[in-house]
């Protein structure tokens, strides 16, 4: 079988699950191409996979939330974007894919439909007009015309996968919202995580032990900075913090002795599997390896980002961990620390979740429905 994943750049959390997919495809034998741009056809590459350069998707354009559609439209041609669908059903021409995984990249889809090649959408929230709710009148429109684009997408796609737990259980079940004829081809795969727990060999690492994937760059500076201190209030608890490569650790002056600051960590599993505590935001992809690890969360998720909030409530009301806002003291960022890391029910229950997605084993599940789809 020979599979084409396209991948929306936006983000490295598409990535990392795609790569998922596509190292299970090619250890049972099958032929996977890849189609991405920017930093994430980067990373693809330097995984080992055939990679073809596409065109980002479409380019909006407007001032103060609301937007220009003429300007929209005018930007869009200067790209070429018009023609990005063209290109894309040529690749798919030269390639002859049996089937086609689009994670969020629309163009791949839809050129994949044009060809009658069998096509499956990836996604973990369908209900993007929540970023324009309370913005007002002209935000209301824009949400309108979001909804009705990316409802209409839904129809296009054979199956719509959700890289998440089954229902009860889905972390981004706050974000999903389906027409009923949609609902009957959505498939729970599972997470989709690069390293399964058994194959990791954890870090060697002073427990107990914080990862802290939150970054100390922009917005998200002060609650980097708030973690440090928290950290040196109880020298008992070891601290990883990610700074990111636009921080230089010298510029935090100095550390407390058990807190260790690495601007970028390649292979963040081993890390995983030696933490007692993750805080990160509330990206779905960050979640989903944490839970499959059976590490608790503390999550503090962007303001005003709705996708984020809602799976960091999702968190919290199911026993995962715990949801922050960026007002949250040091002395509350260690109390929770604490709380996760000395509170029996939240092993438990984690350890629920670790067994859960070893059981699930979303990359093998997603192998075994492409597979069936293309026998049929």
């Amino acid at each position: 079988m020979k599979v084409m994943i396209f991948v929306c750049g936006e983000g490295l959390g598409h990535t990392s699950r795609c790569i998922s997919i596509g190292r299970e495809l090619v250890n049972a034998g099958h032929d996977v191409h890849f189609g991405a741009y920017g930093y994430s056809r980067e990373l693809i590459e330097r995984k080992g996979f055939i990679t073809h350069e596409v065109p980002s998707e479409i380019t909006l354009v407007g001032k103060a939330g609301s937007l220009n559609m003429k300007r929209s439209i005018l930007a869009t041609f200067k790209r070429g974007q018009f023609l990005s669908l063209i290109k894309i059903r040529r690749l798919l021409k030269r390639n002859r894919p049996d089937v086609v995984i689009s994670d969020s990249y629309f163009m791949g889809m839809i050129s994949a439909r044009t060809r009658n090649i069998p096509c499956h959408m990836i996604v973990n929230q369908s209900n993007m007009e929540e970023f324009f709710k309370g913005k007002g009148v002209s935000s209301k429109i824009l949400a309108e015309i979001v909804k009705k684009s990316y409802t209409g997408m839904f129809k296009v796609p054979d199956k719509v996968i959700i890289p998440d737990y089954p229902l009860p259980h889905t972390v981004c079940r706050k974000n999903l919202e389906f027409k009923k004829k949609t609902w009957k081809k959505v498939f729970f795969s599972g997470p989709l995580i690069g390293k399964t727990y058994d194959e990791t060999t954890a870090q060697e690492l002073g427990r107990p032990h914080v990862l802290c994937t939150v970054g100390g760059f922009g917005y998200r500076e002060p609650i980097f900075r708030k973690v440090i201190e928290a950290a040196g209030m109880d020298s008992s608890i070891n601290y990883t913090l990610l700074s990111g490569p636009s921080v230089d650790p010298e510029s935090l002056g100095t550390l407390p002795e058990n807190v260790t600051i690495l601007k970028f960590i390649d292979d963040q599993f081993p890390y995983m599997k030696a933490s007692d505590v993750v805080i990160a935001p509330g990206g779905h992809s960050t979640m989903m390896e944490a839970l499959s690890f059976g590490v608790p969360m503390i999550s503090i998720p962007d303001q005003k980002h709705s996708e984020q909030q809602n799976n960091a409530l999702v968190i919290e009301e199911d026993g995962l961990g715990k949801r922050l806002d960026y007002s949250a003291s040091p002395e509350d960022i260690l109390r929770n620390v604490r709380l996760l890391i000395d509170d029996e029910k939240y092993g438990n229950k984690l350890a629920e979740m670790r067994d859960m997605a070893s059981e699930l084993n979303g990359p093998k599940a997603v192998r075994l429905m492409l597979e069936s789809c293309i026998r049929t």
